[in-house]
């Protein structure tokens, strides 16, 4: 669709930023790494501010791959600010832009639909790219990059290919810029949604950029990818059908929650066996708090320093369920019938599939007993104090015990610090 026009505007080194924001400094001349030290000397770098990528230092790196020569501030991890400063940037978009023009992608990038709104401000693509960063700048302290596209593949990648080489951190593309700068671009990971996986599989079909996907035969990407091969064909010739609309208006067929964790430490069998007893329960909280039920759960255990593959899968239940009691030993079974013994675990994921309501299916044949009753009334008591107090204010025995993890995640969000 070449008569709309989109922008994908990306915060710098938005975690790094912020910290800079709250001492007063500019992350542009300033040296901050976001990462918790009490992690040891091996912790990932969450964030590295501008003028540290510029001396060579790159993002996600561990603490020890920094040169120790540099002198740097190291600012631990603080997700519930970085979460009010991109509100904060949401609401400036939303004094130009409505809410229905705007994607957000992630904490700090989003994708707008600007078509209307050039006309509207008299101003040309770049130009209203321009005023929007200039105003999260201006009310926030954050610098920001964009990309402007004809269709919001394009946005995405001139974001990430063409904006960061240009001094006005602007990028633009059409499709037929996108053919003459772009199409012979290596490494072909560089391009939105090309992760390691599919460019393996494309390599070994000769394919290392966008162009050789355009020669490649339907018939053979179809074989190699199935229905996925529809994206790639697509995005070869610079071309997404997908609008800011169709986003807003998508509805999964299916639904699912799930929760995971790495492990800070080794652990051995019985030690994740507390672990996973917790995730489940708590998990299951959000099963009733949303009247929900499922009949089907997912368990993934990654093991240290993958010793071994995975363990896990998906497991159909012969019921729908949200009872804490019935899912803890569902999973703690599936776990026994899966997991290998004697090898240290790192990492557990687990998840509830194909959700529904409680209408249109019978979720036991004999109806809840008082018990499951009993225990509905008290997960809803569990939730209200929860809600009211926050998640430590009531814990189970299992987050007593010395390998638990809960007390500890319940204070974090994404994984890291909530403060």
């Amino acid at each position: 669709m070449d008569d709309r026009m989109y922008v994908c505007i990306d915060l710098k080194s938005f975690y790094a930023s912020c910290e800079c924001v709250e001492r007063g400094l500019d992350s542009m001349t300033t040296d901050l790494v976001v990462a918790d030290p009490a992690r040891g000397n091996g912790a990932i770098c969450l964030a590295v501010s501008p003028s540290l990528k510029s001396k060579g230092v790159k993002n996600r790196c561990r603490l020890y791959e920094i040169p120790s020569g540099m002198k740097y501030i190291i600012a631990v991890p603080r997700m519930k600010l970085y979460m009010e400063y991109s509100a904060k940037i949401y609401s400036v978009y939303l004094k130009y832009i409505s809410k229905d023009d705007i994607h957000v992608y992630s904490i700090d990038e989003c994708f707008i639909d600007i078509t209307d709104y050039m006309k509207i401000y008299g101003l040309s693509a770049k130009e209203m790219a321009m005023m929007l960063m200039d105003k999260v700048l201006k009310e926030t302290g954050i610098y920001a990059t964009a990309g402007i596209g004809t269709n919001l593949f394009l946005a995405k990648v001139a974001l990430d290919i063409t904006a960061k080489h240009s001094k006005d951190r602007l990028g633009y593309l059409d499709k037929k810029i996108f053919k003459d700068k772009i199409w012979h671009h290596r490494p072909i990971t560089d391009i939105w949604n090309v992760g390691r996986g599919i460019a393996a599989r494309l390599e070994s079909h000769g394919v290392y950029d966008l162009a050789g996907v355009a020669l490649m035969s339907e018939k053979t990407l179809y074989k190699e990818f199935g229905v996925n091969a529809e994206y790639l064909i697509d995005h070869a010739n610079g071309e997404e059908s997908c609008t800011i609309k169709d986003i807003h208006n998508y509805k999964s067929k299916t639904s699912s929650i799930s929760n995971g964790q790495i492990l800070f430490e080794d652990y051995n069998f019985n030690d994740a066996k507390i672990v996973l007893r917790e995730m489940v329960d708590m998990l299951s909280l959000d099963l009733v708090d949303n009247n929900l039920f499922t009949n089907s759960i997912s368990l993934y255990v990654g093991y240290s320093k993958d010793v071994i593959r995975p363990s896990g899968g998906t497991k159909k239940l012969s019921e729908y369920t949200n009872s804490s009691k019935k899912l803890v030993q569902y999973f703690l079974d599936y776990f026994d019938s899966t997991v290998k013994k004697g090898y240290p675990i790192r990492k557990i994921n687990i998840g509830f599939n194909n959700l529904s309501e409680n209408t249109g299916f019978t979720i036991d044949i004999m109806g809840e007993s008082e018990e499951e009753r009993r225990e509905k009334d008290l997960q809803k008591t569990v939730i209200a104090i929860k809600k009211k107090f926050g998640k430590n204010a009531i814990l189970k025995g299992t987050s007593l015990e010395e390998k638990a993890t809960g007390q500890m995640r319940n204070k974090l969000i994404g994984g890291h610090n909530g403060e």
